[in-house]
């Protein structure tokens, strides 16, 4: 069974050369791959706007399906490994999986934290976001299918990996250190304490530079090219990059973004919610 699983992966290898091993795929290419042996096509959105439409062959990944209520009442945060594993493989993932996430409708947020939930269990390398998602795919005038069809069960054997994870003890403990830089993904009026939104309180997580998740695509959901996003995101060799937002969401834009980058990158899932309450920690406000 080993023998056959690495003959299988062998003949996956040319699918992920064909994409460059990028984690970002165009509209183009993956219409080439449709029928490729091994590709998994997620789509992450509602029933609603699956039903109405979808990349033919896509399974619907709910993100309530890959996430749970934490402590607190803490919304959107990563379940337990098994409940992980067991959803995914209902969506046929499995280890050689080559997988394809995109957006069903506006939220590339969405998307993006399908990613990087994979990209947590390990499988960041094998998994590509469609830019522009099931937008672009039909503005090219791409086929979408309303038929539904059950997914062949994976078979996956993955482990949280806790360095792509900061809670709130770490980043306490390494405030201000020059060898962590926090990222705020949300937009400004929140990041400077203007609006405190649903929060407990107003402000940041102190030290955190504003780099708010909708800078780092275009007005079209389509994600900026590498160049740009170094001049989003200042890259310094050697850092540990933490990105939050106001539940986890946003800031897996920017996560998958620094991912993109190849920094070195943490995604804080408890997030403001979680941070903002305690009131053992520290706020700042203003510009």
């Amino acid at each position: 069974m080993r023998y056959l699983a690495i003959a299988y992966l062998s003949f996956l290898l040319p699918l992920a050369a064909q994409s460059e091993q990028s984690l970002l795929v165009s509209v183009d290419w993956l219409a080439g791959q449709l029928k490729t042996p091994g590709l998994v096509i997620l789509h992450s959105g509602t029933e609603k706007d699956y039903a109405a439409g979808h990349i033919p062959g896509a399974q619907l990944l709910d993100l309530g399906a890959i996430s749970r209520t934490g402590a607190g009442g803490l919304r959107l945060e990563l379940p337990d490994e098994a409940s992980l594993l067991a959803t995914l493989e209902g969506a046929g993932v499995s280890n050689a999986s080559r997988i394809v996430v995109y957006a069903g409708g506006g939220s590339v947020q969405g998307a993006t934290r399908v990613w990087f939930t994979l990209d947590v269990l390990g499988l960041g390398s094998r998994a590509s976001l469609l830019d522009g998602g099931l937008n672009a795919w039909r503005a090219a005038g791409q086929p979408v299918s309303t038929e539904t069809r059950a997914a062949v069960k994976g078979s996956l054997v993955a482990r949280i990996d806790p360095s792509r994870l900061a809670t709130a003890s770490w980043i306490k403990e390494h405030l201000h250190q020059r060898d962590t830089v926090l990222l705020d993904a949300r937009l400004p009026n929140f990041h400077s304490g203007q609006d405190p939104g649903t929060m407990p309180r107003a402000g940041r997580i102190p030290g955190a530079r504003s780099v708010p998740y909708t800078s780092l695509m275009d007005s079209d959901g389509r994600m900026l090219p590498l160049d740009d996003l170094r001049r989003r995101i200042t890259t310094e060799e050697g850092k540990t990059y933490v990105a939050y937002c106001h539940i986890g969401m946003q800031a897996t834009v920017l996560y998958y973004s620094a991912r993109r980058l190849g920094l070195d990158v943490r995604l804080y899932d408890g997030s403001f919610q979680e941070w903002s309450a305690r009131e053992d920690l520290p706020v700042e406000t203003g510009p």
